[in-house]
């Protein structure tokens, strides 16, 4: 693989020339001060008499404290000053950080409180987040956040916010919890142990936190963290700042952060278990061998012990996921494999320092262990290292996984080490190396490098060089790729090429296709009228180019030029008007799943049009559909996406989806539809009751899932999960039926875990 030494070659160089990077980032902002201003700093005020968490701040201690104010709002009108008034204060004793904020409102009964949940989607509702930047490297920090109903809001930032790819799939949630999976720029999934509480009365609304320091990872020679805290009033739809961040950039920008200084960390030792025990009663009704509800009853749990402030040892034995949410079901009427998020509590914690690659070539996939076809794998055990050592990111990962043999799955081992050092003007190098091992010798290995460049503040460049090897060595098993970002105030332009060599097989990845040339691009350009919030007139485009053996070199597999403008409304509410110019090759046939359709080898193109529409996403009653109509393969199809969600409460929701598809081929017409409906009842923050049933008719199954949680911390306490799953079929026999069902599987779970301090406070 040629490029290789190309990419070491320029590693080495920018290793070399770090020194000077940080001389050049100089010019600019000083961490993230515009124009080259001195950075905004705030003090942080040791106390000995600790403030109650109770969203109450008329301790003294709170009056000891230097205040933040003059937020400056970043939408509508960015540098203006904010609407309303907040103000921030911070303390610390020997064992937690201490941030109260006070977001004074002169409207208070129009406060939107949103739902209460865990980590609900808080753009949704008034809300207060803070970041911070705990090692002072403008690219990695924790996210704390909550809303009028005191929910817990937390998340990691890693590479200062941006993900892998833009094309990556959702699915059905309406708290929109992080969909693009966990390796992204910010990984929304994570939870740790903090408490935060709110009150709010006729001046406005009030925020309490405590965030422990054994919840943070830091370094023992950074003399400040990076610190900013956003406030948005959701019925202005204002986001304000106390350190302001350009429009074209967020919270997770860190390099606009100010600086938090007077803090003295301890360093201590701390370790937890955190052990569970499950019973569970289930029945698999499709096993000859089954005959009944069997039961079974598991104990396992973790362990987590900080070698350092910065290096973090997590141990688990008997890994047990009952209370993770299921997956929201898609449709697939393509060739490839769909992506689904990770949401399973051991593999969030520091997942973004093991992301390398993204939006259709993740080098490291966590959902391809412990989980083989779409069944779960029992985990054996386990232990990741990660966090900060000697100036590196550091990330050791090893899984032993136990054989199915119903589902054809052998007992594997998964090892990964990642390894990355930051560099000045948001640059950073690092490597990567997976090894997966089974039975008789089998083993899978992916070897990668990767760098990203910052130069200046709106322009970013990305790149990384891999190859994968085996026992039976193959041709092609190379991959690499390039990306460039320009973000400004009202003009934004990304490329990338890519290409994915025939052999290239990251088993412990995701990687939908192989053997082909990616290009990409996306210009969009943003208008500002009087009358709206934002006009975003855009054009993107994507195409592979085959570079398959037995296949005419740049035969193209796959392109989409897609015409749109986004029109967005002071509410939020938006429509995009848009076209799509479509093409796919087809070099061999294949079936689209849930039919008897089988698409012939062929180039198909066509034009397909596309409305899209969301409403106020803050009404109780709103809705949002996505319709197209037009070109597909050889002949047509119409349909789409529709949503209704009603929120009468902070306490309840309920939503419906639909998602509906009429396809007429040369080959043959059929129907697709998928239907969702879920509901949330929330008795407190941390005590609710959820449900999702699903039903796709591509696979013929109607499924339900309840659940109950009574949340400690760190997602620890109480579960109680049911499972339905059932084969469908529509019909009419002329007597009056209309559906034939038969039951597929059923699962009771009752889970519970506690986390225990063994070692530190």
């Amino acid at each position: 693989m040629n490029s290789c030494p190309a990419l070491s070659a320029c590693i080495l160089a920018l290793l070399a020339a770090s020194p000077l990077l940080a001389q050049n980032s100089q010019s600019g902002p000083a961490n993230g001060a515009p124009g080259g201003a001195l950075p905004t700093v705030a003090t942080a005020t040791e106390v000995t008499e600790s403030p109650s968490v109770d969203g109450y701040l008329d301790e003294a201690v709170w009056q000891q404290a230097s205040v933040m104010t003059g937020f400056t709002q970043r939408e509508p009108s960015d540098g203006q000053p904010a609407s309303e008034r907040t103000e921030v204060r911070v303390v610390f004793d020997s064992d937690a950080l201490y941030v109260g904020v006070w977001a004074f409102d002169s409207q208070p009964d129009n406060i939107t409180y949103g739902e209460r949940i865990r980590d609900y989607e808080v753009r949704q509702s008034d809300n207060v987040v803070f970041v911070l930047d705990t090692y002072n490297d403008d690219q990695n920090g924790f996210v704390f956040g909550t809303t009028p109903t005191g929910i817990e809001y937390d998340g990691q930032v890693a590479n200062e916010g941006r993900g892998g790819g833009r094309f990556q799939g959702g699915g059905f949630n309406t708290r929109q919890r992080f969909q693009s999976g966990s390796g992204g720029g910010f990984n929304k999934n994570w939870d740790d142990s903090w408490t935060v509480a709110t009150t709010t009365d006729d001046q406005g609304w009030y925020a309490e936190f405590r965030i422990p320091f054994n919840t943070l990872r830091y370094g023992n020679d950074v003399r400040s963290w990076g610190f900013n805290v956003a406030r948005r009033i959701r019925r202005l739809n204002e986001e304000s700042f106390w350190t302001p961040v350009p429009r074209e950039f967020n919270l997770y920008r860190l390099n606009y952060a100010g600086d938090l200084e007077g803090l003295q960390p301890p360093f201590r030792r701390l370790a937890t278990v955190t052990p569970y025990a499950l019973g569970s009663t289930a029945r698999d009704y499709t096993s000859a061998t089954e005959t009944g509800f069997g039961q079974e009853g598991n104990v396992g749990g973790e362990v987590k012990f900080q070698v350092t402030q910065g290096l973090t040892l997590d141990l688990t034995y008997n890994t047990d996921f009952a209370q993770v949410e299921v997956d929201d079901q898609q449709l697939n009427l393509t060739r490839f494999a769909l992506n689904f998020p990770e949401k399973r509590p051991f593999f969030l914690e520091n997942a973004g320092f093991f992301s390398v690659g993204g939006g259709g070539a993740d080098l490291f996939f966590s959902r391809a262990i412990g989980i083989h076809q779409g069944q779960p794998v029992p985990i054996k055990g386990g232990a990741r290292l990660s966090g900060r050592a000697a100036g590196l990111n550091v990330g050791l990962l090893h899984i032993e996984t136990d054989g199915v043999s119903d589902l054809g799955a052998d007992a594997n081992g998964f090892s990964v080490a990642r390894l990355a050092k930051e560099l000045p003007n948001r640059s950073r190098v690092g490597g990567l190396f997976i090894n997966k091992s089974g039975p008789a010798g089998e083993f899978n290995r992916t070897q990668a490098v990767d760098a990203a460049v910052g130069v200046g503040e709106a322009l970013s460049f990305g790149s990384f060089v891999a190859r994968t090897d085996g026992p039976e060595a193959g041709n092609n098993e190379y991959a690499w790729d390039f990306s460039g970002n320009l973000n400004m105030r009202s003009f934004s332009l990304t490329g990338q090429v890519r290409e994915i060599g025939e052999g290239f097989n990251p088993e412990v990845g995701f990687l939908p296709r192989r053997g082909y040339r990616y290009y990409q691009y996306h210009v969009m350009y943003r208008i500002r009228p009087t009358w709206l919030r934002e006009i975003r007139p855009h054009v993107s485009y994507y195409t592979y180019h085959s570079r398959k053996s037995g296949i005419e070199r740049g035969f193209q597999e796959s392109a989409r030029l897609h015409i749109d403008s986004h029109w967005e409304w002071h509410s939020g509410a938006q429509i995009h008007t848009g076209a799509n110019l479509v093409t796919e090759g087809i070099y061999e046939p294949f079936q689209i799943r849930g039919t008897d359709v089988t698409v012939p080898v062929g180039t198909y193109r066509g034009w397909e049009t596309q409305l899209v529409f969301n409403s106020n996403p803050i009404a109780r009653l709103s809705a949002t559909s996505r319709i197209f109509a037009g070109s597909f393969l050889s002949g047509s199809r119409w349909g789409g996406t529709g949503s209704v969600t009603l929120r009468p409460s902070a306490s309840f929701s309920t939503s419906g989806r639909v998602t509906y598809y009429d396809v007429s081929l040369a080959e043959g017409q059929f129907e697709t539809v998928l239907l969702g409906m879920n509901f949330g009842y929330f008795l407190t923050p941390r005590i609710y009751l959820q449900s999702l049933v699903q039903y796709s008719n591509q696979v013929d199954s109607w499924s339900a899932n309840l659940r109950f949680g009574w949340l400690n911390t760190a997602g620890t306490g109480l579960f109680i999960v049911y499972n339905d799953v059932q084969e469908i079929h529509f019909l009419d026999d002329g007597a009056g039926r209309f559906y034939d069902r038969a039951p597929l599987a059923r699962s009771l779970i009752i889970k519970f875990t506690r986390q225990f301090n063994v070692l530190g406070g």
